[in-house]
């Protein structure tokens, strides 16, 4: 796997946590290679990004910002950012993996429950 990680800000886990969670979920996604970024802010930006992006004028915990979708172009793709405020996140992992299945285009809003289990699954692995 080919995975270049940039992580931003202070990650209150190890960068090798953060990195082992990330590869955790695009391998089981058949996912080789890329690059995405994962940002750790605190309440103000967090609800700065809230507001523009989802209309919603209130921190939250994690925003996923995908860039390129499967097959976009040729080489690795761009995956995309995800934000997260560890303040208002209970679980880092979780948020984690949660924000890179959001870039994988999972969406719990709109399925059928399918993102929230394989959520869990990834969590008990």
């Amino acid at each position: 796997m080919t995975l270049e990680l940039e992580i931003v800000g202070d990650a209150p886990l190890a960068p090798g946590e953060v990195e082992r969670l990330a590869e955790l979920v695009l391998t089981s996604a058949g996912v080789d290679d890329g690059h995405l970024a994962i940002e750790f802010v605190g309440e103000e930006r967090i609800r700065e990004l809230n507001r523009e992006h989802r209309a919603l004028d209130e921190p939250t915990d994690v925003l996923s910002f995908p860039i390129d979708g499967p097959g976009a172009s040729p080489g690795p793709r761009e995956l995309g950012d995800v934000v997260i405020c560890p303040p208002h996140t209970t679980d880092l992992r979780e948020a984690i993996v949660h924000g890179v299945l959001h870039l994988l285009g999972m969406d719990h809003e709109t399925d059928d429950g399918e993102m929230l289990a394989r959520q869990r699954e990834l969590l008990a692995s």
